[in-house]
């Protein structure tokens, strides 16, 4: 008998453009375990802008957690209450996003090199919700890159009351490489991420950065408390329905293809119903076929087609319509002996 593993056991990153609530949605029709993160948000957008569009989201998307962009910790305080009352599950601190906008607001990855600052906000918003305040962060910044100074952003944080830790095993150049460049030049550094683990044994430490498959996250959970799955989840999410199975230990057959497409589309027409043009759903589901026969057709469909003024369900029927049925019809092997602790 496997005892029931928690959300951060496998969850999908925060990703800007790429995890907003129709994206979350697609990927509850292949995953109802993984823990799913919105995109970045600043507080800045949720106080003074439309705070029904950064925070609202539909309850089948939980567990879900919100990422916040920020330092100010009366600003974030506010930010968590706020999230608190949305119903979400957890509110995270961005610590290592590297891009220039948000180096310019002074938060991101750019907060590594300030530990005292992050602790203050993070006690901010530890003190405002019941939530669980979660920080996710690099190895390093620039020359900021030593393991001792690791070690000590993360003691100080946890002396806030923090005591989850989402690391991404690669430091950041804040100058000279572009958000692109940050998540693929420097190395990945696994080993400093399992020092992080064993120095401080009692915080849950998840794994970031260069999981790309569900036998991955396995691997990383022989040593680490959970594993985050980025990109690969967005261009092959099918990556996803054999996550409750082969990572969670539930029971039950994981859904085909064309289960989930069919799982999703009353949410989408209840979305077409309210106005949002059909490519705003469907682009989160060019992946789904990804390597498959078929693929091109599908994609190319809803590229073309899921655009245009009007547009409904019948595009979504003309590119099942290319795929053969076996692949609509197939499901995931096991990816690899369940990992338990």
């Amino acid at each position: 008998m496997v005892a029931p593993r928690p959300p951060h056991t496998l969850s999908v990153a925060p990703m800007l453009d790429w995890t907003d609530r129709h994206c979350r949605m697609f990927h509850r029709t292949l995953t109802r375990r993984t823990l799913l993160y919105t995109e970045m948000v600043t507080t800045g957008a949720i106080i003074h802008g439309d705070r029904e569009r950064h925070l609202g989201f539909s309850a089948p998307e939980r567990p879900v957690a919100l990422q916040l962009g920020g330092s100010d910790p009366a600003a974030l305080a506010e930010c968590a209450r706020m999230a608190e009352g949305y119903g979400y599950d957890e509110v995270n601190l961005n610590c290592g996003c590297p891009s220039d906008r948000v180096q310019s607001g002074s938060f991101g990855a750019c907060l590594m090199a300030t530990p005292d600052v992050v602790a203050r906000a993070a006690g901010a918003m530890i003190a405002a919700t019941h939530l669980p305040v979660t920080v996710k962060h690099r190895i390093g910044i620039d020359d900021l890159d030593s393991y001792d100074h690791l070690r000590h952003f993360v003691g100080t944080v946890a002396q806030a009351g923090v005591t989850t830790f989402i690391v991404h095993a690669r430091k950041a150049w804040l100058s000279g490489l572009s958000p692109r460049e940050n998540r693929e030049i420097p190395p990945l550094r696994y080993d400093v991420v399992r020092q992080l683990k064993a120095d401080f044994p009692h915080l849950t430490v998840v794994l970031n950065g260069g999981v790309l498959s569900l036998a991955a996250a396995q691997d990383a959970l022989t040593w680490a408390d959970g594993a985050m799955i980025g990109r690969a989840a967005y261009q092959e999410p099918y990556l996803l329905a054999a996550a409750d199975r082969d990572v969670f230990g539930e029971d039950g057959v994981p859904v085909t293809r064309r289960e989930a497409i069919e799982a999703y589309l009353p949410y989408v027409a209840a979305q077409l119903a309210q106005g949002q043009p059909l490519n705003r759903m469907m682009k989160h589901t060019l992946g789904l076929f990804a390597g498959q026969p078929g693929a091109r057709h599908w994609k190319r469909t809803i590229s073309e087609q899921g655009h245009r003024p009007g547009a409904g369900l019948e595009v979504v029927e003309a590119a099942l319509a290319g795929v053969p049925d076996e692949v609509l019809g197939a499901r995931p092997q096991a990816s690899g002996v369940l990992a338990v602790s």
